[in-house]
């Protein structure tokens, strides 16, 4: 999609509106291909009605360029009650109780990790074990600063160490396997386990499960943190473009930030609304829990953005750990082998 919208604002030819996420947003910006939509952002406030690590992010220069519609955490596990019972499991809250967990599991000839084998959901379990490990200070130097320190850290070793570790967790044909068929092995008691974002939930869901009954949404080990995943749409002006065009887009802009429109699209979505403030009436518990711990970790300055869904750092920089993650996972490269291969293809993306 990125490679067919670049195409078209080159052409002269963008859409009217598209999907934009994270650095994205101040990179097409910065080539000047965006509308200013900074008139809405400040007739209705959206610097108070949005977590400022969000606005952040969508603004370029100070100047909102995006307009966010949800929130997504990141770090979540999806459990099957009914599959941790055959243990006596209890929800892990620690690293180290996971991997007690996943051992009594296996040793019962349970597979303890739903997990597909693709190289954006590597990363996505490596950025929420180094949370849960480094909590939420080093997982800004690292995965948001890519702070070379950070990076070359015994904290980063034990991550990789971390991920080894849950290698050994997952079921041999996890090779190439789309989230929602990882979900669905959760979902039919197949194994136990998933560390994937919230749409996870709409699968559940969708299949007419309950949270707190049918499945488990607990926050994985993350030390105090939680890791934002948002969706944003951004506009693109016109050198001829008329009043009305102009009035399209802010309405457009306006509607999509309304209290309304983001309980109406996050209920199917699974996440979350970006807007503070909106009721919780309408969600579950999974989603109260969500939104109560954006609140608490915002006012913590513990809400982290993610790397594994472009929301933290540069694509170049993504590329560089998600490339050295996957290959990690798929090989015996040692965790010292992998921090030394992470530092130098950080420093050949700058």
């Amino acid at each position: 999609m990125n490679t067919v919208l670049r195409s078209r604002v080159i052409a002269g030819d963008p859409p009217g509106m598209t999907v934009l996420k994270g650095p994205v947003v101040a990179e097409s910006a910065d080539a000047g291909a965006l509308a200013n939509i900074e008139s809405v952002a400040a007739a209705e406030d959206w610097d108070n009605i949005l977590p400022p690590l969000l606005s952040e992010i969508v603004k370029v220069d100070g100047v909102y360029a995006a307009v966010p519609v949800d929130i997504h955490r990141v770090n979540w596990l999806w459990i099957s009650p009914e599959v941790l019972a055959k243990v006596d499991g209890t929800v892990p809250t620690t690293w180290d109780e996971f991997n007690a967990l996943a051992e009594k599991l296996l040793a019962a000839g349970i597979t303890s990790l739903a997990h597909g084998g693709q190289p954006w959901q590597d990363a996505t379990v490596f950025e929420v074990v180094a949370l849960g490990l480094g909590g939420p200070e080093f997982f800004r130097k690292a995965l948001v600063d890519v702070d070379p320190e950070a990076l070359r850290s015994d904290t980063m070793i034990a991550v990789f160490d971390q991920m080894r570790v849950m290698r050994g967790y997952v079921d041999s044909n996890f090779s190439g396997r789309d989230w929602n068929l990882a979900t669905t092995m959760v979902m039919n008691g197949e194994a136990a386990m998933q560390v994937m974002d919230d749409w996870a939930k709409g699968e559940f869901l969708a299949a007419d499960l309950k949270p707190g009954k049918d499945f488990v949404c607990a926050p994985a080990p993350n030390q105090g943190g939680y890791i934002l995943n948002s969706n944003s749409f951004a506009f693109f002006g016109a050198s001829d473009e008329s009043a009305d065009d102009v009035a399209g887009r802010e309405l457009m802009a306006s509607l999509l930030l309304s209290e309304q429109v983001q309980i109406d699209y996050t209920l199917h979505k699974g996440s979350v609304p970006a807007r503070l403030g909106v009721s919780r009436d309408p969600y579950d518990e999974c989603a109260v829990k969500s939104t109560n711990d954006i609140e608490t970790t915002m006012n913590a300055g513990t809400l982290v953005p993610s790397m594994a869904h472009e929301m933290a750092t540069s694509s170049a920089n993504r590329g560089a750990f998600v490339e050295v993650v996957t290959e990690h996972f798929n090989s015996d490269m040692t965790s010292e082998e992998a921090v030394t291969r992470l530092v130098q293809a950080i420093e050949l993306a700058q």
